[in-house]
This record gives structure tokens, C-alpha cells and sequence, in this order.
């Protein structure tokens, strides 16, 4: 929102600041000031000048030689100029030899402005210059009585009837002013107008505030001869006020009407426009004007519109509806989408006669969707959805048609149709003055916390303690906002500094966290650096990734309104940011990376989403460079056993990932669950996203590992009794697995088995096509005593004999 210091200061004459000064102390009472803008900032020595004389330039067809009075003793300049509207007794703004203007006359800015000398044109001296509304920095937009192109002529504005010769162009043109541009948060809706922009810097200034008094108007007919209002849906509507003005008389703005709203960033239409626009500012409280001639049965019903429903707008566009809009109806028709914008069927045009004035309260959540739906945000729109105060909406009509009558615009008809079900009143809040200064640190009394709650038109009751909040502060709704109230206008700069006080508490991280950062130190001390990436996906990543159609993970939550298509599903895998990061990190020639993510997955329970996904968190390790399946694998097995995973790990290679190469992947199962996986990157998924290298990943299901992680440790003494070794090398068909053949050796090993180490895998000419070798070596220990030979060879007798089952014979 963007306010000129001279609108403030109508309200609170007495306020004298620097532009900085009330940028700093405005934020630091809660009212954040973005930045200012003068407006005169590159513009100096402009003064008021008058053409007492024109002649030929003698050697220049274009050019004309002026004699321009510059004081009111009748002191004169000559300038020579190109300009072509101009005429003997015209009064122009002039800039002086040595002044400064903003621009050119195309309407380009120069940086610091453009410095103007006199000299010569075509051999005939020149001392200063004849300005067009350009070359102060503005527009004919916010200039409408300026000419398309040439000098800005006052004496055409019978305004300007009283300027006096040599005095401020710069002023009369309302430019020696200051805009500010706020950022109000939405909870401060009194703020979205100048009048509570106001009432906040007279209190931040300690000065008197003094609003626009609204006068009573209106002639002795009663505007009910002349519309009817009827709300059919008071959930979406919760006031409307109507009034009538007759004898309309379109025209322009007066001039310092449309140099506030220009300043405001408003351009100036005419008087019918402006007003309301002007009231809009005013009281945060958007208007609408209405042709009551285009309004069929001189009534307006407020109700939903019908799916499907096509409605063109003022700005020419069909817009498509549905029955979660609220429209403005006549009689037969709908004259407007409520909140957002009028309808070209019941437009103000310059022959209007009778105005239909219109101010509302509509509900701020559904003007917003609405105004989403539509692809349509309007000034008024951005107001309503913030939840306007119902209250405002009878003033702000009111202000309107006493500036109808003051400018002349036409004839108010007496009374206003008030439809307004159920009225909202001023809330109560209790009040602890000693509980805010013990939150604060302070020690104020009462009398002055009261002082602060009244610059700012909070009153107080004092036989029940309570402050009374009109319905415009929507934000005090409790103890701690007037905490707050007191804080921001003591100051918070002057808050003492105070030790903290309460209770010591222990306290420590959830067990979750506990195994998340155990992934993080255990993946850390292997080399792997963390990555984050988007939870936000493109849906081309599964076709990518190799996913066929009607694959699981093709099943995703789409997003409603994505930045892009690149960002417009929900995840439901974390390997397209694992392999995005490594690509990256491969085309920048970095080698040996490895990286690890502790990231979610969101998978939908049904499609339609109906419900919120199930958010699972996936502990991503991935690299390429020095390392193999194997030591990826290694990896996965330490963090099992570091978070305390005591069970049977085992591998399953048909886990049918069209992402990772054939036979060199596997799910990952702990006890019959499955975990995980973990494999080597299928070359074509390599090709897609450019890394010129195999690359490993694994993933591991982290709500799975948190159910069956444990920190219970059992330390046991150290061994009594000697170990018994026996070596056992197998031959066997290559199909049968590492994990079949340790199966059977913990199956068989019983209460003796210690420990077995598998420490040679060979494949060549001594052994038979399709089989290989396998050695381990296995360990036996009792530990209340010493084993004899024919206690271990009773034990590896079981398992040669669980192994034959398998068709391995030992290798002879």
C-alpha cells in the first residue's frame, strides 16, 4: 500500500518529519514502512512562468523564440523551444539555467536528473526551459488534463486561476510530496486505509488525530422509492448499504482529488470513479457505482451464481462461474461478481442520470478463492479478502455521497438501504496491567499503558477492568495483544533488558530424531555429504527413472497451483533428486561423490486425494567413483547394526527395479520385512540424467528402521573357553546365493555357532561350466567349556547336510 505524507498530514496537521524519521519510527510501532519515494527528488528550480511573447526563430522553422515572465515584478527570460501547443499568455512550468529536471519528453528517467544550462539554439540564447508533465517525472496518466505531447499549460486548468508568477511549479502541481509504501500484515485491516495510516501516526508522533467529519446528506426523498436490497446468502454477505444519487453530472476530478490518488498510485478518471476510488483509500472500504437504469426492478439481490454461468466483466472478458461465487443481481440478471468487479451490462457511462452507490462487507476467504478461480485481483478484491470490518461500510457510503454533494456531482436522495442481519459490536478483553509488565520487563503504571490504549481509540471500562476494542481492530482478541499494544508504543527499544526466569526442565530429543541423526553421523564418518532437494517434482521423472505405466510411483499428489510443470507433483521417490545431485556434481568434473538425503516421500492413499499423503522419511545414499555394490552394501549393514538391528539381514536380487542394472540389485530384508533396496544404476537411467560413470544407491525405508531400531545393549563377558575353526570350501550352481548358504549355516550352526566369514568366491577352468566355488570359515565356542572334536564335527555334519539339500557338494 502506497500513501502520500501530505494525505497524512490533512488528518494530522501538527505531524512535522523527516521522511526518514517516519519510516524508522512507523516500523518500529508496528506499521512497516517498505520505503519512500519524493517525488520532487531530481527536480529543482521549476518555477510558475507566463509567455508574454512569440517569434520566429530566423533561422529554424521548428523552433520558436519566447519572452517568459519569471517574477510577479514582471522580470522576463528568453527560451527558445520546439514545443508546439504553446501561445502568448500561457502559463508553464519553467526550469531555470543551473535547475534540474527528472527526464526526458518521451517520459525516460535519467538517474539524479538532467541538469539545464543556458546557452544557444541556432544561434539565439536560451536561458532555462518550458517543461511537459514528462520532464517532471509523471504522466499524462496521472495528469489526465496534460496534453499528449508538448509543455504542461496551467492557465488551462481554471484552478490554477489564482497561481502566482515565480512561485513553485513543483508545488502547485502537488509534487513536493513524499510516497510511502507500507507492508500491513493482514490482521491489521483498519491499516489497508489512509485513515488508519493516520490515526497510527498520530500515535506514533504523540500528535492529535482529527479524521474527515462525515455530514449528514441527502435530499427529503427516501431512496427506498428507488431501490430494494435483499441478501439471500448472509454467510458470504454480511452487510450491504445502498444509495441514490440523481442529477449526475460526469466531469473531472478537482485537482487535489485527483493529485492524492495519483500520488497514491491511482490514475484519475472523473469525478464518479475518483470518489469512490478516493473513498476506497480513504476508509480501506472498496465502492461500487452502479447505472440504476441498467438495474432491472430497481433491486439488487446478493446471492450465489449458477454453475456454468458465463458473466462478462468491465474489462470486456467472459468470465466462466460456479456456485461457490457470490454475485450482485438485479431483477432478471447478474450487474457484478461481488468484491471483485462490475459487470459491462450495468457500466457508468456519460449519460448516466441516476447512481446507484453500493458498499459491502463480503466474507474475505470465499473473495479470495473466487478471485483465484477467476484469474481476476482487483484493488477492491485485495481489500475484501483481508475480512473487512462491516462497521466501515456505512461511513465510507456516506463520506462518498458528501463528496457528491460538495463537488457538485449531483443530487443525494435521502436515507441509505441498510441490509445488515447481524450486526457486529465492539469486543471486550480483560485486562492484567501487572501481567504485562512482568511479560514485558517493565514497570509501567496503569495510567500510562490507559494513555497508550487511547491514542489509538481503544477505550476502557474500569469497574470490570476491561479494554473496549472497536470492531475495526480485528487483531486484539486477547491479554497478549495488548502486551503487545503497550510494548510497541513504549517503545521497543526502551524495554529493559532482563535475565529469563522459570524452571530448569530436561529435556532431549525423540527417539526418531535419535536414529535420523545416527544416519547422519554413521553415513558422515563414510564419506557421504549431505543434499537436500525439492519435495516438488516434474511427472517426466518417471519416464526417467524407466517406471512403467500404472507403476505405484507413478501415483502422486498433484500439486494445485504449481510454480511450473516441473514442480508440479509431489514425490514418491527420493532417487530423481539423489541422481539430479550427482549429475550435477559429475558435469562439474567432481570426482569420488558421494551423497546422502534424510528426506520425505509422499504417497497418496487414494485418487482421488481425499486425504493428506503418507509422508515417509527415505534415508538416500548414493555415489559414484572409488567403491562398488558391495561397499554400498557394507554401508546399509553398519547402520543397521549401529542402531542396534540384531536380526537376520538378507537380500532378495528379484526386486524388479527397471531403475537399477539386472543382478546387481536387491531388496533389502530385516527378519521377512523389507527395508529397503540398494543397487547399480541401469545405464540407459545414467544416460538421462548425463553422468558418465556407474553410480550406486540404496534406500531405506526410515519408519521401518525406527519401529525396529534399539539402543537395549547386553554386554557379555569375555570368552572362557577357546574357539574351534573349521574351513569348508563348496562348490555349488551359480544361481544359489551368498544369503542361502549362510541361511543354513545359522539354521544348522545351533548354540555353538559363533561367527562365519565367507573369504573366497572363485569362477575358472578347475571348476565345472555354471558353478562356482564358496570357502568359509566357521567358528564354534561353548561358553562353559572347552569343545571337543566331535562336538564341532556333530555340528558341521547339520549343516554340510543343509547344504546338500541345496544340491552344494564340498569341493574336493
Amino acid at each position: 500500500m502506497n500513501t502520500p505524507l501530505s494525505w497524512i498530514k490533512a488528518y494530522v496537521p501538527e505531524l512535522d518529519v523527516t521522511a526518514q524519521d517516519y519510516t524508522d519510527a512507523m516500523t518500529l510501532t508496528g506499521t512497516k514502512v517498505e520505503g519512500f519515494e519524493r517525488l520532487d527528488a531530481d527536480l529543482e528550480k521549476i518555477i510558475v512562468g507566463k509567455i508574454l511573447k512569440i517569434e520566429r526563430h530566423p533561422d529554424a522553422d521548428k523552433l520558436i523564440v519566447c519572452q517568459v515572465q519569471t517574477t510577479e515584478e514582471g522580470e522576463s527570460v528568453q527560451i527558445v523551444t520546439g514545443a508546439k501547443n504553446v501561445k502568448e499568455g500561457d502559463v508553464i512550468p519553467v526550469v531555470l539555467d543551473g535547475g534540474r529536471v527528472a527526464g526526458g519528453h518521451d517520459g525516460s528517467k535519467t538517474p539524479g536528473g538532467i541538469k539545464i544550462k543556458k546557452g544557444k539554439l541556432r544561434g539565439i540564447e536560451s536561458n532555462g526551459m518550458m517543461c511537459s508533465i514528462e520532464e517532471l517525472g509523471s504522466s499524462k496518466e496521472m495528469y489526465p488534463e496534460a496534453p499528449e505531447e508538448g509543455i504542461y499549460i496551467f492557465s488551462d486548468m481554471k484552478e490554477y486561476d489564482n497561481i502566482k508568477i515565480g512561485s513553485s511549479a513543483i508545488e502547485a502541481l502537488g509534487l513536493n510530496d513524499i510516497t510511502f509504501e507500507y507492508e500491513i500484515t493482514s490482521n491489521r485491516v483498519d491499516c489497508f486505509g489512509v485513515i488508519g495510516i493516520a490515526r497510527e501516526a498520530a500515535a506514533t508522533f504523540r500528535k492529535e488525530f482529527v479524521p474527515p467529519v462525515v455530514k449528514e446528506t441527502g435530499n427529503d426523498e427516501k431512496v427506498a422509492e428507488y431501490v430494494e436490497v435483499k441478501i439471500k446468502d448472509t454467510d458470504l454477505c454480511s452487510r450491504y448499504v445502498a444509495r441514490v444519487v440523481k442529477n449526475v453530472k460526469i466531469g473531472p476530478s478537482p485537482l487535489w482529488m485527483q493529485r492524492r490518488l495519483s500520488a497514491s498510485g491511482i490514475r484519475p478518471i472523473n469525478n464518479i470513479v475518483d470518489i469512490t476510488n478516493y473513498v476506497m483509500e480513504e476508509f480501506a472500504q472498496p465502492m461500487h457505482a452502479f447505472d440504476l437504469d441498467l438495474i432491472a426492478g430497481n433491486k439488487i439481490i446478493v446471492e450465489r451464481a449458477k454453475d456454468g454461468e458465463e458473466f462478462v466483466t468491465l474489462d470486456g472478458q467472459v468470465r466462466k462461474l460456479d456456485s461457490s461465487m457470490l454475485m450482485i443481481c438485479d431483477a432478471e440478471k447478474p450487474v457484478a461478481i461481488a468484491g471483485i468487479m462490475g459487470g459491462e451490462n450495468s457500466m457508468i457511462t456519460d449519460d448516466v442520470k441516476i447512481l446507484l452507490f453500493e458498499a459491502a462487507c463480503f466474507d474475505g476467504t470465499n473473495i479470495r478463492l473466487s478471485s483465484k478461480k477467476l484469474g481476476l485481483r482487483t484493488d477492491a478484491s485485495s481489500k475484501f479478502e483481508k475480512g473487512l470490518d462491516p462497521n466501515t461500510a456505512m461511513a465510507a457510503i456516506n463520506r462518498a455521497c458528501q463528496l457528491i454533494e460538495e463537488l457538485g456531482v449531483g443530487e443525494v436522495v435521502g436515507g441509505a438501504v441498510d441490509v445488515y442481519p447481524r450486526v457486529r459490536g465492539e469486543k471486550r478483553v480483560k485486562f492484567n496491567w501487572q501481567r504485562t509488565n512482568k511479560v514485558l520487563g517493565t514497570s509501567l503504571d496503569k495510567e500510562t499503558m490507559l494513555s497508550y490504549f487511547k491514542m489509538v481509540d481503544l477505550g476502557f471500562d474500569p469497574a470490570t477492568d476491561e479494554v473496549i476494542v472497536p470492531s475495526w481492530r480485528q487483531d486484539v482478541e486477547c491479554q497478549a495483544d495488548l502486551d503487545e499494544e503497550v510494548a510497541r508504543f513504549f517503545g521497543y527499544d526502551n524495554i529493559p533488558t532482563t535475565l529469563p526466569t522459570g524452571e530448569a526442565t530436561t529435556g532431549k530429543i525423540s527417539f526418531k530424531l535419535r536414529i535420523e541423526d545416527e544416519a547422519r553421523a554413521m553415513a558422515e564418518q563414510f564419506g557421504f555429504s549431505e543434499a537436500q532437494t525439492y519435495s516438488f517434482e516434474s511427472p517426466k521423472v518417471f519416464d526417467k527413472l524407466l517406471l512403467p505405466a500404472g507403476d505405484k510411483l507413478r501415483e502422486t499428489v498433484t500439486i494445485s497451483n504449481p510454480l511450473g510443470e516441473d514442480y508440479s507433483v509431489m514425490r514418491t521417490s527420493p532417487l530423481n533428486g539423489m541422481l539430479g545431485s550427482l549429475s550435477t556434481n559429475f558435469n562439474r568434473r567432481n570426482k569420488n561423490v558421494r551423497l546422502y538425503e534424510l528426506a520425505n516421500i509422499y504417497l497418496p492413499k487414494a485418487l482421488p486425494v481425499t486425504e493428506l499423503p503418507d509422508e515417509r522419511m527415505q534415508f538416500t545414499l548414493g555415489f559414484y567413483g572409488a567403491g562398488d555394490f558391495f561397499d554400498l552394501k557394507g554401508v546399509v549393514e553398519e547402520f543397521i547394526e549401529k542402531v542396534g538391528m540384531k536380526g537376520i539381514l538378507t537380500y532378495d536380487p528379484n526386486s524388479g527395479k527397471t531403475f537399477l542394472h539386472p543382478g546387481r540389485q536387491a531388496n533389502i530384508y530385516y527378519e521377512g520385512t523389507l527395508i529397503g533396496y540398494l543397487g547399480e544404476v541401469y545405464p540407459e537411467v545414467l544416460d538421462n540424467y548425463d553422468i558418465g560413470e556407474k553410480a550406486y544407491v540404496a534406500v531405506l525405508d526410515m519408519p521401518e528402521i525406527v519401529a525396529r531400531a534399539s539402543y537395549d545393549i547386553k554386554y557379555t563377558g569375555i570368552a572362557k573357553y577357546p574357539a574351534v575353526s573349521r574351513d569348508i570350501s563348496m562348490v555349488m550352481k551359480k544361481e544359489i546365493l551368498a544369503g542361502q548358504v549362510e541361511e543354513v549355516i545359522r539354521k544348522n550352526g545351533g548354540k555353538l555357532l559363533e561367527h562365519y566369514n565367507l573369504f573366497d568366491i572363485y569362477e575358472g577352468a578347475q571348476i565345472k561350466e555354471g558353478h562356482k566355488s564358496m570357502a568359509y570359515s566357521i567358528s564354534f565356542r561353548a561358553l562353559d567349556r572347552t569343545l571337543e572334536d566331535k562336538d564341532v564335527t556333530e555340528v558341521m555334519n547339520k549343516i554340510l547336510k543343509g547344504l546338500s539339500a541345496l544340491g552344494i557338494e564340498l569341493r574336493q
